[in-house]
């Protein structure tokens, strides 16, 4: 498909879902799908194929959970970045945001590079660790005001550590299926602020979490 059928398939796809993408953001989006797309066909960067349902998860998904993120919202954490999902279709709808991508496997962190490159984009840094080591590269955490997280195992471990990264009152997006284990619940210092559905078709929603 070309760059102008893919920019013009993603802005079908968001109307589908409520949310109006202008011209340069589906061409941006399409650029990075692009991108995505050839280096997926050499290398297993993200399972999820190029029908609907995997342009749906990849890029609306993202610009339907954007519209939860609080106004004054200046940094986000990626967790487990892979194939760059959430974070730049979240950095491309809203290019003031300052963009941590983290990602422990080295052709991963590569591609994220790649596209940060490609698309241009400023303000982002790809840390090509895994999340629990960022203590030992970094002065100091509780640098951002959303962590999002999709496709890591969650546990009262891991959301303790996750848990680090945010500022007071940061908050901590959940991509998840509809069946989430309530594992946040005895976590100290979280605290349960919503869940709002995403893509119906793919019965996914995101889990709200804000640091106390």
């Amino acid at each position: 498909m070309s760059p102008q059928g893919l920019a013009g398939r993603v802005a079908d796809r968001g109307r589908l879902a409520g949310v109006e993408i202008d011209a340069s953001l589906a061409s941006a989006l399409a650029e990075y799908l692009g991108l995505l797309y050839r280096w997926n066909r050499r290398m297993n960067l993200t399972a999820l194929s190029e029908d609907d349902s995997g342009l749906d998860r990849l890029v609306i998904e993202p610009l339907v959970a954007a519209q939860q993120i609080p106004a004054g919202t200046q940094s986000v954490v990626d967790i487990g970045s892979g194939g760059g999902s959430p974070a730049v279709p979240l950095k491309l709808a809203m290019p003031r945001l300052c963009l941590w991508m983290v990602e422990s496997k080295t052709r991963k962190a590569a591609f994220l590079r790649e596209v940060v490159r490609q698309l241009r984009l400023e303000d982002v840094v790809v840390h090509g660790c895994r999340y629990q080591d960022l203590r030992t590269r970094q002065k100091r955490l509780e640098v951002a005001d959303i962590v999002t997280v999709r496709a890591v195992k969650m546990n009262r471990e891991a959301l303790a550590r996750l848990r680090e990264l945010l500022r007071v009152d940061g908050r901590l997006f959940l991509f998840q299926g509809t069946r989430v284990d309530n594992v946040w619940s005895d976590v100290p210092c979280l605290r349960w602020l919503g869940s709002y559905p995403l893509i119906e078709s793919l019965k996914s929603q995101l889990v709200v979490l804000e640091r106390l």
